[in-house]
């Protein structure tokens, strides 16, 4: 059977599309393609001076790219709160939400509104980011949502007597929790949508190992040279291409078969690497009493509450 490759993206014009850190890496790649299919994409990204120049260079390779950069900073709900206003006041409504950016295994920090970093950023950014969209979302039927996991999730838990590490911190198990988290929220998104009778698509999707600069900032931050330049032989060595690695979000954003609650990653040996195929989540991520305590859990540290939903089923 033939691979599904950038090449099967169907036309998008017409569509919007919102990629979180659009600048680099996997989320540079998915723009770069959702804009060469005709797609209007807000490269939505913390430094806006990196996002330019990564617009600059898709312009280069799509002329007629287009293609709008807009400051996020996902460590930071005021800046969420802010990005979303923004854009709901200015598009009618949006086709495609990719919630790509991350952060990985990196030493303790703290977000701005006092959250363990890779859960704040990983996660809450993210859901507070798709509740404050969804009037753009339910604006235009069939809308995703593509929530970016990990297999890291496999190993993760969530620990909801330290949710956010205060008293023990591990940058891997904070990692892991996080992309559990990912997983958990794009399975209850679906759900609660599905109940709902809301015509709107929560699929998710990984990217295997994919070379990008994700895996040297943790080693860069802790100031380990040799364990960063481990992470640069093994991103050569093992690693497949970011390109590759955006496939399946690709997919997930835009194939016409795909339904709620779908996951995808590579094909190829533990989905480490190939093309897109759907694949299954973590077990964790099954347990829809979690699911449902991570989501009110998650209302009440954001301050965002997914009114239009609840909003339908009334």
């Amino acid at each position: 059977m033939a691979h599904w490759t950038e090449k099967d993206i169907p036309p998008l014009a017409g569509r919007t599309a919102v990629v979180t850190g659009a600048n680099s890496g996997l989320g540079y790649h998915a723009t770069l393609q959702l804009a060469a299919h005709g797609a209007r994409v807000v490269l939505a990204s913390r430094d806006t001076g990196k996002a330019a120049a990564a617009a600059d260079e898709i312009r280069r390779q799509v002329p007629e790219a287009m293609l709008e950069m807009a400051e996020l900073d996902l460590a930071n709900l005021q800046s969420v709160r802010q990005f979303a206003d923004t854009f709901n006041a200015s598009h009618e409504n949006l086709d495609m939400l990719i919630n790509n950016a991350g952060v990985m295994a990196i030493p303790q920090r703290r977000t701005a509104d006092g959250f363990e970093m890779q859960l704040g950023t990983n996660h809450l950014g993210h859901f507070a980011l798709t509740g404050l969209l969804l009037p753009s979302l339910l604006a235009r039927p069939g809308a995703r949502v593509v929530t970016v996991s990990s297999n890291a999730a496999s190993r993760g838990r969530i620990n909801f007597d330290d949710l956010q590490s205060d008293r023990k911190y591990r940058s891997w198990g904070a990692y892991g929790q996080s992309k559990l988290a990912n997983q958990l929220f794009m399975l209850e998104l679906d759900r609660l949508a599905r109940q709902r009778h809301i015509d709107l698509i929560s699929a998710g999707a990984h990217p295997g190992y994919a070379a990008t600069n994700l895996q040297a900032v943790g080693p860069t931050m802790q100031g380990s040279r040799l364990m960063a330049r481990l992470m640069d032989v093994l991103n050569r060595l093992v690693a497949q291409p970011a390109s590759r690695g955006a496939l399946p979000e690709l997919y997930a954003a835009t194939a016409p078969n795909v339904v709620g609650g779908e996951y995808f990653g590579p094909d190829g040996l533990l989905n480490q690497r190939g093309y897109p195929t759907r694949v299954p989540t973590a077990k964790q991520a099954l347990d829809r009493d979690v699911a449902r305590r991570l989501w009110q859990v998650s209302e009440e540290l954001t301050g965002v509450r997914f009114e239009l939903l609840n909003a339908a089923a009334a």
